[in-house]
C-alpha cells in the first residue's frame, strides 16, 4: 500500500537523520572520531536489512543493529535519540509479546545512559525516555488499528465488486438462456411443424394415385408458403431495422444524422462482408456513444468514423464535449454502464474496445473487431427479401 511504505520511508529517514545529528560533533572536530568507526557499521547493518527486507526474519537484524547502538549508546549518550525511531522498528517488525520487552529495555538504556551523565539521575531523565516509548507504542497502536480498518475496508470493496461481477454474469448469462429458450420455442412451434407437416404431405403424395399426388403437391406449396412467412417473420424479428434496406456504412451514416445533428461520418477503406453479429455490435456501439453525445456531452462537434483495414474494422467515436472520469460515474448520468456492456460484446467477437475522456477534455472511443473470413457474413444473412428470391441488398444499386 502506497500509505505504508511512506511510512517506512519516514522511519528510515528519521533514523539516519538522528544518526547524522549524533555524529555531528564527530564530523565538526568538536569530539573524538571513536564513535564514527561504530555509527558507520550500524548504518550499514541498518541499509542491509532495509534493503534485503530484514523484517522478513528481524531476529538476527535487529539484534545486530541493537547490539551496535547500544555500543554507540555506552560510547556517547547523544546516540539516545535512536531510541525513538528504534521503537516503531520493533513495533513493526516483532510480534507485540517481545516488542514491548524490547521497547522497555531501550527505555532502560537510555535512562542508564542519560544517569551516567553529568547531574545523575533526575526525573526528568526518566520522564523523557519513558515519555517517548509511551508515545511510539500508543502511535503504534493507533497506526495498527487504523491499518486493520483499512484492510477490513479494502476485502468488503473487493467483495462487493466481485458479488457484482458474479451478479452481472448470472445475469448475461440468464439473459442468453432465455434467448436460447425463447428461439427454441419459436423454431419448434413455427419452422419445425412447418417441415414436418411438409414431410407427412410428402409421403402422402408417394402413397396417393396422380389426382391424388397432384393435391398433395399444391398442399405441400402451401405449406411451405406458410413455412417461409413464418421464417420471413423469424429472421426480421432478429435483425436491426437500420440493418434490413441498408449497409453496415450507410445504416451508421444515418444513425449519426439522426442522433446528433451537425454531427460527422466518414468511411475509409473499400467496405466488405461482416459477420452479422460484428454488424449488429458496431450499430449498437454507436447508437450508445452518440445517445451519450446527445444526453451528457454538450459537444459542439462530433464523429464517427469506420475504417475497413486489413483483416479488421475499426470504429470511432470522438465528441469534443464535456468529458468525464472513465473510472468513476460522471455527474450527468450513468454513462459508463452501458460502454461496460458493449465492450464485453466486442470482447466476444474477439475485439478491443477502448475509452480515452477526461472532464472538459472531450471523449474517445475506439473499437477494434477481427473480419475472420469463413464465417457467416451479412451478405449470407437470409434477410426476408433474400428469402423471397430478390437480389440482396448488398448486391442491389
Amino acid at each position: 500500500m502506497p500509505a505504508l511504505r511512506l511510512v517506512r520511508l519516514a522511519l528510515h529517514g528519521a533514523f539516519y537523520a538522528l544518526l547524522a545529528v549524533a555524529l555531528a560533533p564527530v564530523v565538526t572536530g568538536s569530539e573524538p572520531p571513536v564513535t564514527l568507526l561504530p555509527a558507520l557499521a550500524l548504518a550499514a547493518a541498518y541499509a542491509v536489512g532495509v534493503l534485503r527486507r530484514g523484517a522478513r526474519r528481524p531476529g538476527p537484524w535487529l539484534a545486530v543493529v541493537t547490539a551496535l547502538w547500544l555500543v554507540l549508546l555506552a560510547m556517547d549518550r547523544g546516540f539516545s535519540y535512536l531510541a525513538f525511531p528504534l521503537f516503531f522498528l520493533y513495533l513493526h517488525a516483532m510480534p507485540v509479546r517481545w516488542a514491548h520487552p524490547a521497547i522497555a529495555a531501550a527505555t532502560g538504556a537510555v535512562v542508564a545512559a542519560q544517569a551516567a551523565g553529568p547531574g545523575g539521575l533526575t526525573a526528568a531523565k526518566v520522564v523523557g525516555p519513558v515519555a517517548g516509548a509511551a508515545v511510539a507504542i500508543l502511535t503504534g497502536y493507533g497506526y495498527a488499528v487504523l491499518y486493520r480498518e483499512s484492510r477490513r475496508r479494502q476485502r468488503l470493496i473487493d467483495d462487493l465488486v466481485r458479488t457484482r461481477d458474479e451478479l452481472a454474469a448470472a445475469q448475461r448469462e440468464a439473459g442468453r438462456l432465455a434467448e436460447r429458450q425463447r428461439l427454441a420455442r419459436e423454431i419448434h412451434d413455427t419452422l419445425a411443424q412447418g417441415l414436418s407437416s411438409i414431410v407427412l404431405l410428402a409421403r402422402a403424395a408417394e402413397a396417393a394415385g396422380p389426382q391424388g399426388a397432384l393435391e398433395r403437391v399444391r398442399e405441400i406449396g402451401r405449406t411451405a408458403a406458410d413455412n417461409l412467412d413464418e421464417a420471413r417473420r423469424f429472421v426480421a424479428a432478429l435483425t436491426p431495422a437500420a440493418l434490413e434496406d441498408a449497409p453496415l456504412p450507410e445504416a451508421l451514416r444515418r444513425v449519426t444524422a439522426r442522433t446528433v445533428p451537425g454531427a460527422v461520418f466518414r468511411l475509409d477503406g473499400e467496405p466488405y462482408p461482416l459477420p452479422v453479429e460484428t454488424e449488429v455490435a458496431l450499430l449498437r456501439l454507436t447508437q450508445e456513444a452518440l445517445a451519450n453525445v446527445a444526453r451528457h456531452a454538450r459537444a459542439e462537434h462530433a464523429a464517427v468514423t469506420l475504417a475497413y483495414l486489413d483483416g479488421e474494422v475499426t470504429l470511432d467515436v470522438y465528441d469534443d464535449g464535456a468529458g468525464f472520469a472513465p473510472g468513476g460515474v460522471p455527474a450527468g448520468g450513468r454513462r459508463t454502464f452501458g460502454l461496460h456492456g458493449m465492450r464485453e460484446r466486442i470482447a466476444e467477437l474477439g475485439g478491443t474496445l477502448t475509452v480515452e475522456s477526461a472532464p472538459g477534455e472531450g471523449t474517445a472511443i475506439a473499437a477494434s473487431v477481427p473480419a475472420p473470413s469463413g464465417e457467416r457474413t451479412a451478405a449470407d444473412r437470409p434477410a426476408p427479401a433474400l428469402l423471397g428470391g430478390a437480389p440482396h441488398r448488398k448486391g442491389a444499386a
